[in-house]
């Protein structure tokens, strides 16, 4: 008898044999238990009825010569509307007739008794090839190739420091969590995960977050026919569609508590039960999860189940924020801005010094999003990053490549020498004396002149004084800093 295909896809697949010969039910249970984990079998229409209205089977081997109802007049498991298995007919008495209704009641293919097994199975390996393409092409439809690469782009010390994490779990088959900030790539990261081992399934996606806890676990697993309200059709779930491959969990900290016992004992036991189902499907699934919380905390709180937290966190990959990457930047923006240029059918911008000293004085708190929205709309609108700086902090005007006259205070103008206090004429007379910067001044001493002014002019409120200069309050700390290491404070 010739071999099936050695992979651990065939584990999730499920066969119904219909046969009113009990020699010929075994024969074939025995035969396919080999490489399936679900085999049933019944003896006419009306027990197979009752077994496919529990359970979904992807293969229905039947009869036509039946006592009762014949194997073709099965209409329930054939209707176009509801129907989700391939059948392969067998008959000892065939003739022209019965080999048309047989095709048009949908048959996958037709076997003449007597017949040797590995007929048979032959007959089965193409009918299962046949259903998981199907379950293959369905994991594609809802995971439409990104526009970014998986490459994790960057050169700083901790994205090395990832990469080499994520190369050295990526082999091992146990559950990884994956935590970070929102915006930070924790997909990005699941999908290498998925790329560097050797699973051969389809990795499939999914927010939890995004799915109605009443239909999560229909989702997850499946349901037969009728199991609820409205479930007119039965549903595989994306275990199964996972099969052999990786299921990542986004966002795994709203999952309900209802669902969290579901989920870990599919963990445990790898197995599912589809809703509504009487038996389990074993399934061989790599679980990836990613959360942009603290479940140590949720755990302490009560919100997230500490069984299942250990579960998840086997291995841990903690991605870093973009403000303790900013070496990255530079990579960054230069990725982005070509893929975006591309995409959006425009010409690639060339960033200045200036731009990325701009970005990189800033904390990003939409991490890597935030950077990549920022680029669409730089390119989208013409403007350099450091024009368009005080747009994104929240203020329309933008940053002035030439510095203007500014009046300063009397107490900022006390830093001044006498000789070098000279009347400023951009105010109008009878405002009070002003003084404007020296024209013999530093660029360096205009610039501490001008900050110490502004965040005067704030009552020492930093972050006030930030936001009027159009930079983040991390820049005035350091530039305060320096001063005070240079004793000019």
């Amino acid at each position: 008898m010739s071999e099936f295909p050695s992979t651990s896809l065939w584990t999730a697949v499920s066969v119904l044999v219909v046969d009113d010969e009990p020699g010929m039910r075994a024969i074939l249970k025995k035969a396919l238990s080999k490489k399936f984990a679900q085999v049933e079998v019944a003896g006419s229409i009306e027990e197979a009825e009752e077994l496919r209205k529990r359970c979904h089977f992807d293969l229905l081997i039947v009869d036509i010569n039946l006592p009762g109802r014949s194997g073709i007049e099965w209409h329930e498991a054939f209707d176009p509307s509801t129907r989700r298995s391939d059948v392969i007919f067998m008959t000892g008495y065939a003739d022209l007739d019965t080999a048309i209704k047989a095709l048009r009641a949908g048959a996958s293919d037709f076997i003449l008794k007597p017949f040797n097994l590995e007929q048979m199975m032959q007959s089965v390996s193409r009918c299962i090839e046949r259903r998981l393409v199907e379950r293959q092409n369905f994991a594609l439809q809802r995971d439409v190739e990104r526009t970014y690469p998986i490459d994790i782009i960057g050169d700083a010390a901790s994205t090395q420091r990832m990469k080499t994490l994520i190369a050295q779990v990526a082999p091992s088959q146990a559950a990884v969590l994956v935590e970070g900030e929102s915006g930070t790539g924790k997909e990005l990261v699941a999908r290498a995960l998925h790329q560097l081992s050797d699973r051969t399934g389809p990795f499939v996606p999914l927010n939890c977050g995004a799915i109605a806890p009443d239909l999560l676990e229909s989702e997850l697993f499946g349901h037969v026919s009728g199991a609820f309200t409205g479930a007119k059709k039965g549903r595989e779930g994306l275990f199964r569609v996972a099969n052999n491959g990786t299921l990542f969990l986004d966002e795994i900290g709203e999952m309900p508590l209802s669902m969290q016992s579901s989920l870990l004992r599919a963990l445990e036991q790898k197995a599912i039960r589809p809703v509504g189902a009487e038996r389990e499907v074993q399934v061989d699934v790599r679980i990836v999860a990613a959360t942009n919380r603290n479940l140590k905390e949720e755990v302490e709180e009560g919100r997230f189940r500490r069984d299942l937290y250990y579960r998840l966190n086997v291995l841990t990959i903690d991605l870093p924020a973009l403000r303790d990457r900013l070496d990255d930047i530079p990579t960054l923006a230069h990725h982005f801005t070509q893929m975006l240029a591309k995409e959006l059918g425009m010409k690639a911008m060339s960033w200045t010094h200036e731009d990325i000293q701009a970005m990189q004085s800033y904390d990003w708190p939409g991490n890597i999003r935030e950077l990549r929205n920022m680029m669409e709309r730089c390119i989208l609108l013409g403007k350099p990053p450091a024009d368009y700086w005080r747009e994104l902090q929240g203020d329309a005007e933008p940053l002035p490549r030439k510095a203007q006259p500014q009046a300063m205070s009397d107490d900022t103008a006390a830093v001044l020498s006498e000789d070098d206090k000279r009347p400023c004429r951009c105010h109008e007379e009878g405002e009070g004396e002003q003084y404007c910067y020296p024209s013999d001044w530093t660029l360096k001493d205009v610039e501490k002149a001008h900050i110490l002014q502004v965040v005067e002019s704030h009552g020492g409120n930093k972050s006030a004084a930030a936001r009027q200069l159009g930079v983040a309050r991390k820049t005035l700390e350091r530039k305060f800093k320096d001063w005070a290491e240079e004793g000019v404070l």
